[in-house]
C-alpha cells in the first residue's frame, strides 16, 4: 500500500521539493498560505506553491489559522503517513503529531547553525564559505528537532542570495526525497542537535538589519550586499547636496585603494564612471543599484542622469 503524504509550503523554494515529491509519492493534499492582495491594483495573488497545485490539480487547503478546528480535522481525516514542511510557518503540535511517521522539515542551513527565518541570507552576510540543507523532525521548538540528513555545499565567490536560493532548493529537494525514503524503510537514525553557546542564528530580516553600516569592514559590507540581493536589497541613505534619498546596492565589489584620507567614512567618489563609497577600511565599488521606486540600473546609468556634489555621502 502506497504511503500518503501532505505537503506544507509557500514560496518557490518549496515548489522545487514539491515537484520531486509529487513525482515519487502520492501527495494527498498541499497546504499553503491564503491568496493575498498586493500591488497598485490590489490584485489577488497566489503563492508559488498554489500556482503549482492548480496546474497539477492537487487538492489544496489555505487556512487563515493553523489552529482552526475544521482545518485540523480535515488533515486528520486524510490520515497522512507523513507531513513534509518546506518554507512554511510554525506548525502547532495538534498538526505535527497527526501522521504515523511524524512531520519533517527542510531547513536551508547546516543545523544547529543558522536557525531562524533567513538562513540563506545570513550565511552570505557573515561570509561563510560553506552552507547546506538539513532535514529534521519537527517538534515544539523552531528548527530544534532531531536531525535526519544533511548535505553540505560550497558557497562560491559569485553567489548571492538569488543564486544560492536556487542551488539550495535543488539540493534540498533531493535530500527530502532521500529522507522520506529513509523514513518509510526505517533506515535513518535521528540525531539530537548539539546546542553549543556560540551558534550563529538567522533572525528575520527587517529595515534595520538590512541597512548598511558603513563602519563595518568592506568584506562584511560586500557580504551583506550579496546576502540581500536581489531581494530585499541592502540599503543606505544618500545625502547629495540638499537632496536625501534611499538607495539599494544590489551588486558591488571590493575596490582596492592605495591610500585613505581622513574623514572619508561614507564619502561618495566618482572615479572614471564608477561609483565608489569610502570608509576607513577601503572602498565599495557599486556596480548595480536601485533607487527607491525605480528599476535596478548600473552605476553608469545612474551617473548619466544624476550629478553628485563634491561632499556627497552615504549614511
Amino acid at each position: 500500500m502506497k504511503k500518503k503524504v501532505i505537503f506544507f509550503g509557500t514560496p518557490s523554494f518549496a515548489v522545487t521539493s514539491l515537484d520531486k515529491i509529487n513525482s515519487k509519492f502520492i501527495v494527498d493534499c498541499v497546504v499553503t498560505a491564503p491568496d493575498k492582495r498586493s500591488g497598485r491594483g490590489r490584485k489577488l495573488n497566489q503563492s508559488d506553491v498554489k500556482k503549482y497545485t492548480v496546474k497539477n490539480k492537487i487538492k489544496t487547503l489555505q487556512p487563515s489559522s493553523l489552529m482552526d478546528k475544521e482545518f485540523i480535522n480535515q488533515i486528520k481525516d486524510l490520515e497522512p503517513d507523513l507531513i513534509i514542511v518546506v518554507a512554511f510557518r510554525k506548525l502547532p503540535a495538534e498538526l505535527f503529531n497527526i501522521p504515523k511517521y511524524g512531520t519533517i522539515n527542510l531547513h536551508a542551513s547546516l543545523l544547529p547553525n543558522y536557525r531562524g527565518a533567513a538562513p540563506i541570507n545570513w550565511c552570505l552576510i557573515n561570509g561563510e564559505i560553506k552552507t547546506g540543507v538539513t532535514t529534521f523532525f519537527i517538534n515544539e521548538r523552531i528548527d530544534q528537532g532531531d536531525i535526519l540528513l544533511q548535505k553540505e555545499i560550497i558557497i562560491e565567490n559569485k553567489d548571492d542570495f538569488g543564486s544560492l536560493y536556487i542551488k539550495l532548493s535543488e539540493v534540498g529537494a533531493d535530500l527530502v526525497i532521500k529522507t522520506v525514503e529513509g523514513i518509510f524503510n526505517n533506515s535513518l537514525n535521528p540525531i539530537k542537535q548539539n546546542f553549543i553557546d556560540d551558534l550563529k542564528l538567522a533572525p528575520k530580516l527587517n529595515s534595520e538589519n538590512t541597512r548598511i553600516d558603513w563602519n563595518q569592514s568592506i568584506n562584511y559590507i560586500i557580504g551583506q550586499i550579496k546576502g540581500l540581493s536581489p531581494k530585499p536589497g541592502a540599503w543606505t541613505m544618500i545625502e547629495n547636496g540638499d537632496n536625501q534619498f534611499r538607495m539599494k546596492i544590489l551588486k558591488a565589489k571590493n575596490e582596492k585603494v592605495s591610500s585613505l584620507k581622513n574623514n572619508l567614512n561614507g564619502k561618495i567618489v566618482i572615479d572614471n564612471g564608477e561609483l565608489l563609497i569610502y570608509n576607513e577600511h577601503g572602498a565599495v565599488n557599486c556596480t548595480i543599484i536601485q533607487l527607491e521606486n525605480k528599476r535596478e540600473m548600473t552605476a553608469k546609468e545612474l551617473l548619466n542622469g544624476l550629478k553628485f556634489h563634491e561632499n556627497s555621502r552615504v549614511y
